[in-house]
């Protein structure tokens, strides 16, 4: 009698358990946005200070790439600059012996007018300080328009000097690894005093993975029964013959169909083709990237039945 009513006791959860599987429409694995940080600039690692599983904010510094050379460099032109700008010359002490000679060429020329109009000088001397100042006049203007000629050139010079310094100093700021977004770091790639050779080694993956996205896969008879926005609930085993129940928002809805993934069965396990859907959950630490996953929708989509 005892073995009896324990068989129908296991019957019973066993029914319960099938029947409360069946009420998952659609199934899948959880997945996060992972971000490949990778270096900016090529040396020796100096300094990397994460570890896998570790938590990371936006724009913390983390370590950074040797740039001995890169601010040797700098100093060399920032000299290179100085040297170029100390040539510059210098306008007004160079032209200003003729302007002194242009001063007093003018008072020699009004003396010379009115001594013509006194009758004491010639027109002759008149038309010669005419063209002495018309001379000086002319040889500042050359000189002051060879003098701008020159201080323009070096300071075009010292202006792609400056460019080159910009590169240098973007190079500079790209030896400092600086975390670009929030999240968890998953794989660590490379290690203190490791060469990057190359712009573009990865360092470390991370994800937020404060939200975790369920990738499930849903039949084309259950797409009327989706749609963005739509709220659902999320179901993972809890370890005890049970689910832990969750709620996720439908953010994705892909518009083409696909084979039936081998790992993933849906409630029409006779259909080929599905159509994959992505359901965004908060996550309080529960879930993990990989973890298998079952949804139900919570009510049709409007106008649908």
């Amino acid at each position: 009698m005892k073995k009896n009513n324990l068989f129908a006791l296991i019957l019973s959860l066993a029914v319960v358990s099938c029947d409360k599987s069946a009420q998952h429409d659609a199934s899948g694995s959880f997945e996060a946005v992972e971000t490949m940080i990778s270096a900016e600039a090529n040396g020796k690692i100096l300094q990397l200070n994460i570890e896998e599983g570790q938590e990371l904010k936006p724009g913390q510094v983390i370590g950074y790439i040797d740039s001995t050379q890169l601010y040797t460099r700098k100093l060399q032109l920032i000299q290179n600059k100085k040297a170029i700008l100390s040539g510059r010359p210098q306008a007004s002490v160079q032209t200003e012996a003729l302007k002194k000679e242009l001063a007093n060429a003018i008072i020699n020329r009004d003396r010379t007018k009115k001594l013509v109009i006194g009758g004491i000088a010639t027109q002759k001397q008149l038309d010669d300080a005419d063209a002495a100042v018309a001379t000086l006049q002319a040889r500042i203007s050359a000189q002051e328009s060879s003098l701008n000629t020159t201080t323009s050139s070096l300071n075009e010079q010292a202006s792609t000097v400056d460019a080159q310094l910009q590169e240098v100093n973007d190079q500079l700021r790209k030896c400092k690894i600086i975390n670009p977004v929030k999240g968890t770091v998953l794989i660590k790639y490379a290690e203190q005093f490791e060469m990057a050779a190359v712009v573009g080694k990865p360092l470390y993956k991370i994800a937020d993975l404060s939200e975790i996205i369920l990738r499930a896969y849903i039949t084309g008879d259950q797409l009327p029964q989706v749609k963005l926005d739509q709220p659902v609930k999320v179901f993972i085993d809890d370890g005890k013959g049970g689910y832990k129940e969750s709620g996720g928002t439908v953010i994705w809805i892909n518009n083409k169909s696909e084979f039936t993934p081998k790992t993933i069965q849906t409630k029409n396990e006779r259909a080929n083709l599905v159509y994959a859907i992505k359901v965004k959950v908060i996550n309080d630490g529960t879930y993990k990237i990989g973890m298998y996953g079952e949804i139900q929708f919570n009510e049709p989509a409007v106008g649908n039945k």
